[in-house]
């Protein structure tokens, strides 16, 4: 059964659909600010528009992986100034913090203080570091910004400087210091740390992205090294099929190891190493997908993964403030024990990227099934935007639904700005998926 909250919409979510529809739906989204970006002067994006009482989720802040998924979401609606912008100030943030990267790779041990790490939630306003404790070990996040720079320049929209080039050096080396396909990090959840395919195909994708910079005049005209040592393909290569080897023996798992904490069956995060990485193969995509569909799809939105605390039932009523987006990644089982059996919060990002991924499959095959799959789950996405009831208004696109009382309602962190990237690009697909069957 599709849950519709905005009764608004009912009259534009068909079962099947024409260009024009979707023409219809975005408009009408646009015109109620569905789908409204605040942007920083430099071009970056907080996490999430809030107000004095959503304040408190610290989500003003900028993260560099949502910055990422946010930038190209803009990129593939045809905003590319908006996207490069992005990026480039991304640049800026790690240049200006290089020795993060560097004193790491002078002295590998210095990682196990994830504070020493690159941080990747940051003051965006400034460029400056949080003071804060925070599970910087986030080697996705990372893996994210090397994908999408690289692809930015390869594309002919962003022109390297020396300087630009001497920080893209580093990443590669940084990825070997802490040896990324067998590090422990937080990952896109930024919780317990564990050795996760989502981050290890992540970084592998920016590895890859990195690579295919070697036919770029500007790339090889400034020599991609540090301290003497050159960026090779060969070096790239090696620290590919490390990264290969390690996804084949986890995947279509999230987390193999034995410590019942860490090992994870299947995890929403692993949809993106499908879409937009295009890391994995077609069979493994498969796989991966369906794995998360029969494991974690809900009325609502998609589970992250089973057993998340975040945001149990009656979470504000049971955390205070400051407890609600503290760092749990820790002592995540403080948060655990208010958790029971099916009431994990089911998340609004993914269902468009579900939508994204079978459209690709439609678009390969023009098998039908593929494409009632994509419109099933831009319409599941559709459904889950706020109605006039909401506490936080209407036309607002929720980071999840979360139990309260006896209800599903949105967390504090409405509208989340990766929510609306995800389902401007499943409104794209779906465009070109119509295109390409007329």
């Amino acid at each position: 059964m599709l849950i519709i909250h905005n009764e608004e919409l009912l009259d534009l979510i068909r079962s099947h659909y024409s260009p024009v529809d979707i023409e219809n739906i975005l408009v009408r989204l646009l015109e109620k600010e569905a789908l409204t970006f605040p942007r920083l002067e430099n071009g970056l994006f907080p996490a999430a528009e809030l107000d004095e009482e959503t304040e408190y989720t610290g989500y003003s802040n900028v993260w560099v992986r949502d910055n990422i998924h946010v930038a190209h979401a803009h990129y593939v609606w045809g905003k590319t100034d908006i996207a490069v912008q992005n990026a480039q100030t991304l640049m800026a943030y790690f240049t200006k913090h290089r020795s993060r990267f560097e004193k790491i790779i002078d002295q590998p041990p210095l990682a196990k203080n994830v504070m020493n790490r690159p941080h990747v939630r940051f003051n965006g306003n400034t460029l400056e570091e949080n003071p804060e404790n925070w599970p910087h070990a986030q080697n996705d996040a990372l893996g994210y910004f090397l994908w999408f720079y690289c692809f930015l320049v390869r594309e002919g929209w962003i022109s390297l400087t020396e300087l630009d080039v001497k920080t893209l050096a580093l990443f590669p080396l940084y990825f070997r210091a802490i040896a990324f396909w067998q590090d422990e990090d937080s990952g896109h959840w930024e919780e317990t740390r564990k050795i996760e395919a989502s981050s290890i195909g992540t970084v592998v994708a920016g590895l890859k992205a990195l690579r295919q910079l070697n036919l770029n005049a500007n790339f090889i005209a400034h020599c991609c090294e540090y301290n003497g040592e050159v960026i090779t393909p060969r070096l790239l290569d090696e620290l590919i099929e490390k990264g290969n080897i390690a996804l084949n023996q986890i995947l279509p798992a999230e987390c193999i190891q034995k410590d019942p904490k860490k090992q994870r069956e299947s995890d929403g995060a692993l949809l993106f190493l499908i879409y937009p990485l295009g890391v994995i193969s077609d069979a493994m995509a498969e796989k991966v997908r369906d794995r998360v569909l029969n494991n974690l799809e809900g009325k609502y939105g998609i589970k992250r993964y089973l057993g998340d605390s975040f945001w149990f039932p009656n979470y504000k009523t049971l955390l205070s403030q400051e407890l609600r987006t503290a760092d749990f990644s820790n002592e995540i089982e403080k948060r655990d024990a208010f958790l029971k059996e099916g009431q994990e919060a089911q998340w609004c990002i993914f269902d468009p990227i579900v939508s994204v991924i079978f459209g690709q499959d439609y678009q390969k095959t023009k098998h039908p099934e593929n494409l009632q799959q994509q419109i099933h789950y831009l319409n599941r996405s559709l459904g889950q935007i706020t109605g006039k009831n909401s506490e936080f208004g209407a036309y607002k696109c929720p980071e999840l639904y979360h139990i309260e009382g006896e209800e599903y309602v949105p967390s504090d962190a409405t509208p989340l700005l990766w929510t609306q990237a995800n389902l401007i690009i499943a409104l794209k697909m779906m465009e070109a998926s119509l295109s390409n069957q007329h």
